[in-house]
C-alpha cells in the first residue's frame, strides 16, 4: 500500500472520527467523562498519521517528478545526439533543417517576484525576436533570479537578488521558451512561466 493510500485512508479516519465523536457529545450530555483520555489519544495518532502520511505522499510526488525530468532529458539528450534519417536522397539521409536565425527589434520585458509568495506576478511573457531582455525587480528579502530555458538547456540567468533589480538578456529565435527561478524548489514551487517569441 502505497503513502498516498495510507495518507487517504487515515484522513478519511480523520473526518469520520471528528463528525462520530461530535455527534455523541451532542447526544450524551456527560461524554466523553472516563473516555476523554482515549478520545485525545485516538485523534492525536490520527492527526499524527496524516501528516506524517502527507508528508511522505509529497516526497514521492516530488521523486516522481524528478525521476520523470530526468527521464524526459534522456530522451531528449538522444534525440539531439542521432541523426535524422529519411529514405529520400541520394545519401539516404536528409538534412535537419537550420535553427531560424534571431534577428528583429527584440524587447524589453517587466518581470516581478510576489512580495510574499515563491511566485513570479505572471507565467507569461511575449517577445519580439532578437536581443530580448527581462527587467527583473524582487520586493522579498527571499532570494530569486530569472533564467532563460529551451527544452530544459539554460540559456542566460540573472545574478540572484533578494530586494533588489537585476536583468536577463539572450539573443532569442521565435519560438516558446520558459523562464524561471533557478533557485532550488523555486520552480517546483511554481516559480516559472513561458516566454513565447514571435
Amino acid at each position: 500500500m502505497d503513502n498516498a493510500t495510507v495518507f487517504y485512508i487515515v484522513g478519511a479516519a480523520l473526518a469520520v472520527s471528528a463528525v462520530v465523536v461530535s455527534f455523541i457529545g451532542l447526544r450524551v450530555e456527560k461524554f466523553p467523562r472516563r473516555a476523554g483520555p482515549i478520545v485525545v489519544l485516538w485523534f492525536v495518532i490520527l492527526i499524527g498519521g496524516a501528516m506524517t502520511f502527507a508528508v511522505l505522499n509529497g516526497k514521492d510526488e516530488e521523486d516522481a517528478r524528478a525521476a520523470e525530468n530526468a527521464k524526459a532529458n534522456s530522451e531528449f539528450t538522444q534525440e539531439e545526439e542521432s541523426p535524422v534519417k529519411s529514405g529520400k536522397g541520394a545519401e539516404g539521409a536528409e538534412k535537419a533543417k537550420p535553427e531560424p536565425a534571431a534577428k528583429g527589434p527584440g524587447g524589453t520585458l517587466k518581470l516581478a517576484a510576489d512580495p510574499t509568495q515563491i511566485a513570479f506576478d505572471t507565467t507569461t511573457l511575449t517577445s519580439k525576436p532578437g536581443k530580448v531582455t527581462i527587467d527583473f525587480t524582487n520586493p522579498a528579502k527571499l532570494e530569486h533570479d530569472v533564467a532563460i530555458e529551451q527544452n530544459g538547456e539554460e540559456i542566460a540567468v540573472s545574478e540572484t537578488i533578494g530586494k533588489g533589480k537585476t536583468s536577463v538578456t539572450a539573443d532569442l529565435a521565435p519560438g516558446t521558451y520558459t523562464f524561471l527561478c533557478t533557485v532550488p524548489g523555486h520552480a517546483e514551487a511554481g516559480m516559472e512561466g513561458t516566454l513565447t517569441v514571435k
